[in-house]
């Protein structure tokens, strides 16, 4: 039977000097990691999506902390600039990292929001205290496959876990998967009929897990052999 989760806590806190912004805590039980769960460029903490994954995650062990980027709690259309993203993340990784009471701590997120923590995990890498990155469908290529967004990548010095489904259009599996094997530290899960949205092919997957259930398993067996 599957355990009911504890009530999350939302609050605010400043991504930026001039930024507040909402953030909710999702307490797992016996918890083996908190990961900085970073939402998509259109969508924000909240979305049901997000929401799914986090729920998912909670049930396989891992607490997350959701959080919008500025752009997003101010209504405004144009993500932010990279600087302001990676200010956000690192002010949400000093949150973290205090309730994370010495368990793993993890980044990552949602296509945009694995990005931008890629970046940071480009940046700050072990200096920042991350244990590793996971991404939730990470947007190799917004268009015709190429390997401009990944030109940071080889700097990340943590461990890395892609979750990518079949069907995703910003991550063509095969050159995705060619990308990830020239990294450091580095691993990739294939979502069966996943799009970027994990939006799946429900009469193709031949899992009874969901597709969100298969993720979190993913990401749970790779924490406790990874970080």
């Amino acid at each position: 039977m599957e355990r009911t989760l504890a009530t999350a806590s939302d609050f605010t806190f400043n991504a930026t000097p001039a930024a507040s912004v909402d953030a909710r805590l999702q307490p797992a039980p016996e918890s083996i990691a908190l990961l900085i769960l970073a939402h998509g460029a259109a969508a924000d903490h909240r979305h049901a999506h997000m929401q799914s994954i986090s729920e998912a995650l909670a049930h396989g062990h891992i607490s997350t902390l959701r959080f919008n980027f500025p752009y997003m709690q101010a209504g405004k259309p144009r993500t932010d600039k990279l600087e302001t993203c990676i200010e956000s993340l690192n002010n949400a990784r000093a949150i973290a990292f205090a309730k994370a009471a010495g368990k793993p701590l993890l980044m990552g997120g949602h296509s945009f929001g694995g990005r931008m923590s890629s970046h940071y995990g480009a940046e700050y890498g072990n200096d920042a205290r991350i244990d590793g990155l996971i991404y939730f469908s990470f947007p190799l290529h917004p268009g015709t496959p190429d390997r401009k967004r990944m030109t940071h990548l080889p700097q990340v010095t943590v461990p890395q876990l892609f979750l990518s489904g079949t069907r995703d259009k910003m991550a063509d599996p095969v050159l995705l998967r060619t990308v990830v094997d020239e990294l450091p530290l580095a691993s990739f899960h294939l979502l069966h009929t996943g799009d970027h949205s994990y939006k799946t092919l429900i009469r193709k997957r031949s899992s009874g897990e969901t597709i969100y259930e298969e993720a979190a398993r993913v990401a749970a067996e790779w924490i406790a052999s990874n970080c």
